[in-house]
């Protein structure tokens, strides 16, 4: 179903890099916001490709990948309703730096670089605020990456838990037993280490009674407890 204007706006609102945009501004976003749908296991873009639309997830998840040449892939990064990925599409056209899958059926406002940059020559000014909110987004990322190199691979791994438990409570989910949608390897790459490590972390969160493991997913029972293992 078509979203319609209020909607995308709402939507384009709630988006960290446009943060900083008024609602007049949001609404000229929203006018070259166009709405696109993936299949889950389709490929939105390639790593390699050109780079020439930015996109914000409506409804669904995907997840960014890199390949390595002997043919295995890590997961870099996951994102739900409300994320935006490919965002330097918006100022330059360099090529894809990783793979974006869709990991269920997935609804985006796809917003063209060239229809972007057009908005920015008339409206100079969002283009001052954007970089604004760009440079709290690198700041924080900054921050999170020295974080994790004083982290143990329990705390990196408790921390990448915590995240998705947030981002299912943003879409609805419970205040407890929240259920997670991830492989052991999935949560491994997010952390940066290796799956036999994070599997025994995991065991030991089981037997605390902290979460329960299942097939491609677990739930958190208790996510209070959970923040105890991040520091």
């Amino acid at each position: 179903m078509a979203a319609s204007a209020e909607d995308t706006a709402a939507l384009l609102g709630r988006v960290p890099v446009f943060e900083t945009l008024g609602p007049d501004e949001i609404t000229h976003v929203a006018d070259v916001a166009v709405p696109r749908s993936f299949r889950a296991g389709e490929i939105v873009f390639r790593e390699g490709d050109d780079s020439d639309t930015c996109y914000v997830v409506r409804a669904g998840h995907a997840r960014a990948v890199r390949e390595h040449p002997d043919g295995r892939q890590i997961t870099l990064a996951t994102f739900g309703p409300g994320d935006i990925f490919g965002e330097l599409a918006m100022f330059d056209d360099e090529r894809r730096s990783a793979t974006i899958e869709a990991v269920d059926d997935l609804d985006v406002l796809g917003i063209a670089g060239m229809d972007f940059r057009a908005l920015l020559t008339r409206f100079p000014d969002i283009a001052v605020k954007l970089v604004i909110a760009l440079g709290r987004r690198l700041r924080a990322a900054n921050e999170r990456l020295a974080r994790q190199s004083f982290q143990t691979v329990q705390s990196r791994v408790a921390a990448v838990l915590a995240q998705l438990v947030e981002q299912a409570r943003a879409e609805g989910a419970d205040d407890r037993d929240v259920l997670v949608t991830a492989t052991q390897t999935d949560l491994a790459q997010l952390a940066g280490s290796s799956r036999e490590s994070a599997s025994r972390f995991l065991a030991v969160l089981e037997r605390a009674g902290v979460i329960s493991q299942g097939r491609g997913r677990l739930t958190v029972h208790d996510p209070a407890a959970l923040q105890g293992y991040v520091y």
